[in-house]
Order: structure tokens, then sequence, then C-alpha cells
């Protein structure tokens, strides 16, 4: 999926409001306005406030537990957040990064030291929308691998490095191999945790360093059943967003050695990431984090009879795609018309769907908003409007 495209194609920016999924409802009520259904959002990884539904969330989170500010990222709340990404993925060490492609970055570049070549997937975040930041800053030599498809495996890998080896006359070393999962670009596809053993055993005999960009890597688990410290206990550093679905404004954890992590807070600087405060980040993260893999689990069983009690009715088919996890292909048939479905199913039951791109089905995402809402209801909600919607 192009995020861009997405973005511009769902209707998003016509939203009044997108407030957080259960259990974070009842501002509109404690703010006096008149009750109404809370929203369903078939988009988003997670909750995604408006300004006004942000302060109101961090005064509430305040109230609860007064937060504790950091100073120049250590300390306070983001030294709270750092020690419960630690347990999650299992690692000695963890630290506040401000954004993904840093963390991204700056994990390949120490993992790989004086060596250049790094291989990652042909449709990750490093190699398509990092800005050939590896290169052009760090001089590493990105390798693509498995071109358009979610993810490499280890022959694909073997017979790359060598090729290189063979056809390479001044020959450089290898530095890291990268693996994001799931893979944003493949519509949240996952990589094959078996295939995953398989590179990482074979990297740990040859001495090569792996690198999990898993931004989304709660996400796998939930659909997966595969704990995220299973999938981290393979790779040398993890990177997590704390954005995609932890309500936080921005920001990313990188997780790792002790070592490797020690090096990253002056890396951090250098490259211009230092802020004085990232308290308000990490305060919303680590609020969001309680409960988050049970809330997500409640979100695979939910979809799955959603989905299951909308295929039977005629006109809507919503599959499940191969590998996949919270993202989800919906088709219609000739007669309905996609446009007057959708505006049928905001107007009148605040629920949003995105619209197609091009000829290709609606992707739909499912999020913590589905816990709002009644099964049966959402059923009898797409129904009417299915009714509505036809030619």
């Amino acid at each position: 999926m192009h995020r861009r495209n997405f973005l511009k194609t769902s209707g998003i920016a016509a939203l009044p409001s997108l407030g957080a999924a259960l259990p974070f409802t009842g501002l509109a009520a404690q703010s006096g306005q008149a009750a109404q259904p809370d929203p369903v959002y078939f988009f988003f990884d997670g909750p995604f406030y408006n300004p006004k539904e942000f302060i109101a969330r961090l005064q509430q989170v305040n109230q609860a537990a007064p937060i504790e500010a950091d100073f120049y990222g250590g300390g306070g709340v983001v030294e709270a957040l750092e020690k419960k990404f630690m347990a999650i993925t299992g690692k000695g060490a963890a630290i506040f990064m401000p954004t993904g492609t840093m963390a991204n970055q700056l994990a390949i570049a120490v993992l790989s030291g004086d060596n250049t070549k790094v291989f990652v997937q042909d449709t990750s975040h490093i190699f398509r929308d990092e800005a050939d930041a590896a290169q052009s800053i760090h001089n590493k030599r990105l390798i693509p691998l498995a071109p358009n498809e979610a993810a490499f495996t280890l022959a694909h890998l073997q017979a790359s490095i060598k090729s290189l080896d063979e056809g390479e006359v001044f020959k450089s070393g290898i530095g890291a191999i990268a693996i994001e999962n799931p893979v944003r670009r493949c519509d949240g596809r996952t990589v094959d945790i078996e295939e995953i053993k398989k590179i990482a055993a074979w990297c740990r005999e040859k001495g090569y360093k792996l690198h999990l960009d898993g931004a989304r890597i709660h996400l796998a688990s939930a659909f997966t059943g595969i704990p995220v410290t299973e999938y981290a206990r393979h790779f040398d550093t993890v990177y997590i967003s704390l954005y995609k679905y932890l309500g936080a404004p921005g920001g990313a954890m990188l997780c790792g050695d002790k070592a490797v992590i020690d090096k990253m807070r002056h890396l951090i600087k250098v490259h211009g990431g230092t802020m004085y405060q990232f308290w308000i980040n990490a305060a919303m993260a680590l609020y969001h984090l309680e409960g988050l893999e049970e809330r997500l689990k409640a979100v695979v069983k939910r979809s799955a009879e959603l989905f299951t009690q909308l295929n039977k009715l005629p006109g809507l088919q919503i599959n499940t795609l191969k590998s996949g996890t919270n993202i989800f292909e919906l088709q219609v048939t000739k007669e309905i018309d996609l446009a007057k479905l959708r505006d049928a199913l905001r107007k009148e039951y605040n629920i949003y769907v995105g619209n197609r791109q091009g000829n290709d089905p609606v992707k739909i995402t499912v999020n913590e908003t589905l816990l709002s809402r009644d099964t049966q209801l959402m059923v009898e909600a797409f129904k009417a409007s299915l009714a509505k919607a036809r030619a």
C-alpha cells in the first residue's frame, strides 16, 4: 500500500474527529457534547487523536498518575517506557528515538561497523521510504532482495551474497541484514517465523548482524499468535513505533544489547535528534501499552466474527490476505455504488470506510475502534447501507 495515496483516497481529511478506541472512550460525554455512537474507523492501526482529544487524554493520564518529565531523553517517563520495552522485547537495553527512520538507520549503521553491505527487502521501509539515508549519510550500500515481494528467503540471501562475492573484484564486507515485519507496503503481510529462524541461524554462523524493523510488530504478534519476544530474540536490534498504535504523536523505541544501545545517545545528538524533552510521546505510549496485547487479541476475534457475518450479505465480500495482519480487502458487486455505501455508513452510523485506488479492492484496516460497537449492530448498519447503495 502506498501510504500517501491511501491518505488521499480514504477521506481522512474530511473527518470531524479521529478519537481513540476502547478502552479510551468517553471524552465527548465528559466535555458535555451530545452522546452518539463511538466511531468505527476502518483505517489506521490504532488510536489517533485530534489536538483537543489528545490534550484531554493526556490530562486523564496525568490525573491517574502524575507524569514525570525527562531531561534530554533521560529519566522520568521516558526511562519507564524504555524499561517496559526491554521487557517486551527481552533485550538488555532500550532507547527513545525521535523517529523510526533514525532508529532503523542508526541500528544498521552501528551493527555494520566499517562493513558497507546491508541486505533488505525490496519492499521495505528502509529501502523505499527513508530517502537513501543509508547511502548518503551512513555510507551503507542497500541491497534489495525479492522484488515486489513481502519477504526474502534464506536462499535469496545466500544467492545474493554468493553472486556479489563472485562478481566483485574489489570486495566490501557484509554489514547487516534487516527485515521489516509486518511489511506495510505489502498490506501488512508478515514474514514467516520459520524463515526468520533459518536466516537468523545462518547469520549467526557467519557472524552477520540482524535488525528488525518491527514498527508494527504487535500487530504481527496478535494475528499470528507469536509473542513479540519470540520475534525479537532472533535479532540484534529491534525498532518499534510509538505512534502506529500507541497513541503518541511521534517517536520510536530501539532495543538491543547494552553495548549497541549505549552508542546511540551520542549518535542521536550528532544527527540532530536530541530534544529537551520527550515525555509527551513517552507518557501516551506507556499508557496505551497497558493491556495492548489483550485488546489486539480482541480485535482479531471481533474482526473475524464481523467479517464472517458481513460476507453473508449479498453484494459485499471481505477477503483475508495471505500472511496478512489487520488489513483486508473489501469488494462490492457492480450493482453497489461504493460512494453511496461509504456515505450511508458515515452519515448514519458513524462508520468510516476508505475509498478504492483505481480499480483495486478497497483496503480496510481493523483497529481498536472495532471494540466500541456491538458486532450485530455493525452488521445491521452495513445491511441497511448496502440497501441504500444499490444502483
